[in-house]
C-alpha cells in the first residue's frame, strides 16, 4: 500500500487522479468516488480479495468506505470484515478515512431490530462500532424513512449519537423531498445538521430529479451521495451480448433480476455504449461522469468484485464534462 504522504499533493488538495467535493455546507469533503460494501464484503466473499480492493481504493484516493449494519450476507459480516481490514491495514490511516454506517432496515429478530426508533438506532450504532473495532464512525445514517416512528424521535436519536461521540456527522438515506425538509428542520433546531442524503441515482433512475430532492439539497446546502450509479451493472459492458454466467444477474438475482434486461433496455444500453465510445470512455465511466457532471452530487458509491473494477471506475473522473448535444442524446435514448 502506498505511503499516503507520497500520494498526497499539497498544491491542489488531491490524491492521484481523485477530486474531493464539499459535502453541502459542511466542512467535510468526500472523494468523488467512494467504495460501497453492500456487495462482495460479506461472509460469502474472499477476504484476500476484499483486502486488495480496499488497498487499491485507498491508494487511488478513495478515502470513504460506506457500510451498513446489515450488509453481508450474513447481516453484520461486511462490518466484521471491514473491521479486520481496518485493524490489519489502515490503523495508521484512520484519520485519513471517512467510515460511514447506517441503520434502518431489518437487522435482528424481534420488535427492536428494524426501522427508526431511538432504541434500535442507538443499539445498532453500538453494535456497528464493536464489529468495526472503532471508537466512532465519521457518518451515521438513518437508512430509510419509518412510517410509524415519529420523525422527531428518529432525528433526536441521530442527534444523541453525534453528541455522545459515536459519530461525527448525522445523515439520512432514501428520504424523499418532503421528509428531507422536515428532518433537516428538526436537526437545525437541535443544532446538529444533517450533512448528506444518500439516494439511488443513475442515468436509468432519476427519482431524485422527479421528486425534487436533488434541486432542494443544492439550494439548501445539503450534500447528495449516489448509490447504484451503474444500475446494478446494467450501465456497463457486461450485458451487451446477453447475461454472462458470472454476472450479478447470473450469480445472484436478489437485487438485479433477469427480467430487468428487456430488449428495450438492451437497446438503450447499446446506444449509450456507442455514445460513450465516441467520448473515449467506457459505458461505466460515462455513467459515473454523468452523475457528477453538475456538482449537485458530491460522490458516487461504487461496488466492486475485484480491484481492477475500482481502477476502471476512477477513470471516469478524467472527463465529467458533457456537451448539450450529448446530454440531449442520453435523454432521448432513455426516453
Amino acid at each position: 500500500m502506498a505511503d499516503i504522504a507520497n500520494i498526497y499533493r499539497a498544491d491542489d488538495g488531491r490524491y492521484q487522479g481523485m477530486t474531493y467535493n464539499r459535502v453541502g455546507r459542511s466542512g467535510l469533503k468526500f472523494p468523488a468516488v467512494s467504495l460501497g460494501f453492500w456487495h462482495n464484503f460479506g461472509s460469502n466473499g474472499n477476504y484476500d480479495n476484499m483486502r486488495a480492493m480496499c488497498r487499491t481504493a485507498f491508494d487511488n484516493g478513495i478515502t470513504q468506505f460506506d457500510l451498513a449494519n446489515n450488509y453481508g450476507p450474513v447481516y453484520g459480516s461486511a462490518e466484521v470484515n471491514a473491521g479486520r481490514i481496518l485493524r490489519e491495514d489502515f490503523k495508521p490511516y484512520r484519520d485519513e478515512l471517512v467510515i460511514a454506517s447506517k441503520a434502518g432496515y431489518d437487522m435482528w429478530d424481534g420488535p427492536y431490530g428494524n426501522w427508526g426508533s431511538r432504541k434500535y438506532l442507538v443499539a445498532s450504532c453500538d453494535q456497528s462500532l464493536k464489529r468495526l473495532g472503532l471508537d466512532y464512525v465519521d457518518i451515521f445514517y438513518h437508512h430509510r424513512m419509518d412510517p410509524e416512528t415519529p420523525l422527531e424521535e428518529t432525528m433526536e436519536a441521530l442527534d444523541f449519537i453525534v453528541k455522545s461521540g459515536r459519530a461525527l456527522y448525522a445523515a439520512i438515506s432514501n428520504y424523499d423531498k418532503a421528509n428531507t425538509e422536515r428532518a433537516v428542520e428538526i436537526m437545525r433546531q437541535l443544532h446538529c445538521p444533517l450533512i448528506v442524503n444518500q439516494r439511488r441515482y443513475s442515468i436509468f433512475d432519476r427519482g431524485i430529479e422527479r421528486d425534487g430532492v436533488k434541486s432542494w439539497c443544492r439550494r439548501n446546502g445539503m450534500g447528495i451521495i449516489a448509490f447504484s450509479p451503474l444500475a446494478q451493472g446494467l450501465l456497463t459492458d457486461r450485458y451487451l451480448k446477453g447475461i454472462p454466467a458470472d454476472s450479478r444477474i447470473g450469480r445472484d438475482g436478489r437485487f438485479l433480476k433477469a427480467d430487468s434486461l428487456t430488449e428495450e433496455r438492451l437497446a438503450q444500453i447499446r446506444a449509450l455504449d456507442a455514445l460513450a465510445r465516441e467520448r473515449g470512455q467506457t459505458l461505466a465511466e460515462m455513467a459515473l461522469a454523468w452523475i457528477l457532471k453538475d456538482g449537485d452530487v458530491c460522490s458516487v458509491l461504487i461496488g466492486a468484485s475485484r480491484p481492477e473494477q475500482i481502477l476502471d471506475n476512477v477513470k471516469a473522473l478524467q472527463n465529467c464534462k458533457f456537451t448539450d448535444e450529448e446530454l440531449g442524446r442520453i435523454d432521448e435514448i432513455c426516453g
